[in-house]
């Protein structure tokens, strides 16, 4: 890739990081830190993910925890290896037993939506396969945070403090209390530049690094998740903990303008962002800020995503193909629904015949885009006792209706909104990139690639960029920086534009990419949060 970009006049207080040696980037600076006293170290850009990761689920538990799924895409020695981090729902689960307890949907808090955390397992299976150091050193600094703490930083201490007030309200049952103990320990949320530390969350990242990961799924801490998802009549047992493992996939692509772009296939939605660049392909693109640019942009995002809906979900139950959906036909045919006004999508209808984010580098030319989720926030709102572990709450996107294709299932994966992100030219990796967020994701992640490709911005300008978000039917949210006569003219076409003043919502990336000629690395971090990149 040539690293002559443009330099839009985003506004930013960031600009642009270039190193050689290595480099982190993630959402909050201590974690990006922590990965790069790793690589100085000795370690690699695994090991420094891998650090990474785990010192987030301590200086950032608003997006993820020990009790997360994650998703991971590495490039070393010239391959692209993909890891599934999520887990399935508990054995003992069913749509009729929801339905017994007086549910007609998933819920969102509580031990129902609660699946198997992958994470741990995750970075075991990292570290196993590409790891250069010990797990036990990888996560020192984390387990260091957690029983040294830290000050919280601005954008962690606003979403503490929405989670608290939330969570006040509505959870008010007694499985809940041991979030409160862990998380508002003076009867509050901390606040900006307070110190919070966990000794029970640094003693469960000591037991993981000492284990392995083993205790989490099948030894004392699995126990411990075993009698506290018993207690209160959850369907997670010991024996779903220890039939688990995170599982290596081959990653899936779309060419797009003489690059590959990479996601994790399903459960994974980054289907969808490969889905709406295969619509864009088929057309030309020679301005960003035009009102053609984003009417197709949006109008492609919408297809792509309601296909993704209606068809994504653990790959044995999908009843349509990703080969299907990333074809040309596929494309072409989308295509041609794309006019001169906004339009309410169906699905697609098949031939008869389917959180946290981090990049890291190295000097060796090892790449990793890793995330890392509880979702909606904390999760669940469950904290195992005396362990710092907040459980994720994955299930609560399974359908309850059994024809649907991500109907619940015992054993099942759910569709999984974590996207890792991965550019390749040629045989040679560009590099990680990723926008976390729900289900902004593949819509940011579209609009990252689209940046880099098609409008030539570096990357902390692809980031800063105004972002749009499709919500469903004809509605677009904006952020306020988005150009104005745009949106006025997008409305005339039919599109409801909302401008969003609070861009929390509109997801945080980062990205790193790698000149193949000299190894020289350029990063962008996410402006809409505390990101930071930490390089040498």
């Amino acid at each position: 890739m040539n690293f002559d970009f443009q330099q839009y006049p985003y506004p930013s207080q960031r600009t642009t990081v270039i190193a050689n040696r290595g480099m982190v980037a993630t959402s909050q600076p201590l974690a990006a830190q922590a990965g790069l006293d790793i690589l100085k170290k000795g370690g690699n850009a695994i090991d420094a993910a891998i650090a990474t990761a785990a010192t987030l689920t301590v200086v950032e538990p608003t997006s993820n925890g020990i009790g997360s799924d994650a998703f991971a895409l590495v490039w070393t020695k010239g391959e692209l290896h993909g890891l599934n981090g999520s887990g399935p729902a508990p054995k003992s689960i069913s749509i009729e037993a929801i339905k017994e307890r007086g549910q007609e949907q998933m819920p969102t808090h509580g031990f129902i939506p609660v699946t198997v955390p992958g994470a741990p397992s995750a970075w075991a299976e990292l570290s196993k396969r590409f790891g250069k150091l010990p797990l036990k050193e990888v996560l020192q600094p984390a387990i260091d945070y957690a029983e040294n703490g830290y000050p919280l930083t601005p954008i962690l201490g606003k979403y503490w403090g929405y989670a608290y007030k939330r969570y006040k309200q509505i959870l008010t049952d007694d499985e809940f209390q041991h979030w409160f103990e862990t998380f508002a320990p003076s009867g509050r949320a901390p606040k900006v530049g307070e110190i919070w530390k966990s000794a029970g969350h640094g003693a469960t990242l000591r037991e993981i690094a000492e284990t392995n990961g083993e205790s989490f799924y099948r030894g004392e801490l699995a126990e411990k998740i075993d009698a506290f998802s018993k207690k209160y009549n959850g369907f997670l047992t010991k024996e779903d903990l220890a039939a688990y493992k995170a599982e290596w996939v081959q990653p899936i692509k779309v060419n797009y303008r003489g690059y590959d772009v990479w996601e994790i296939p399903p459960n994974g939605q980054g289907l969808v962002a490969l889905l709406a660049l295969n619509i864009t392909s088929g057309f030309e693109f020679p301005a960003k800020d035009t009102l053609d640019t984003y009417h197709k942009q949006i109008e492609a995002m919408k297809l792509a995503y309601t296909d993704g809906k209606a068809y994504i979900t653990d790959p044995k139950d999908m009843p349509i193909t990703v080969e299907e959906l990333l074809s040309e036909e596929y494309g072409q045919s989308r295509r041609n629904e794309i006019g001169d006004e906004a339009i309410d999508p169906n699905p697609y209808q098949p031939p008869r015949g389917g959180t946290v984010y981090l990049a890291t580098a190295d000097d060796e030319g090892n790449m990793v885009s890793f995330i890392q989720s509880n979702y909606m926030g904390f999760g669940s709102g469950l904290v195992v006792p005396g362990t710092g572990i907040s459980l994720q709450n994955r299930g609560h996107d399974f359908s309850l209706n059994p024809e649907q294709p991500n109907a619940l299932k015992p054993g099942k994966k759910t569709y999984h909104t974590i996207i890792p992100g991965f550019l390749t030219k040629g045989n040679e990796a560009v590099g990680p990139f990723g926008v976390m967020g729900g289900y902004m994701q593949p819509q940011g992640h579209m609009q990252v690639v689209m940046n880099t490709i098609d409008f030539h911005l570096n990357p902390q300008a692809a980031l800063d960029a105004p972002r749009w978000q499709w919500v469903g039917d004809k509605k677009v949210q904006v952020e306020h920086s988005f150009p104005n006569h745009i949106a006025q003219a997008l409305v005339r076409k039919g599109h409801q534009i909302e401008v969003t003043v609070d861009t929390g919502g509109f997801g945080r990336g980062q990205i790193i990419w790698r000149d193949p000629e000299t190894g020289v690395l350029m990063g962008g971090t996410e402006s809409r949060t505390d990101g930071s990149i930490a390089a040498w």
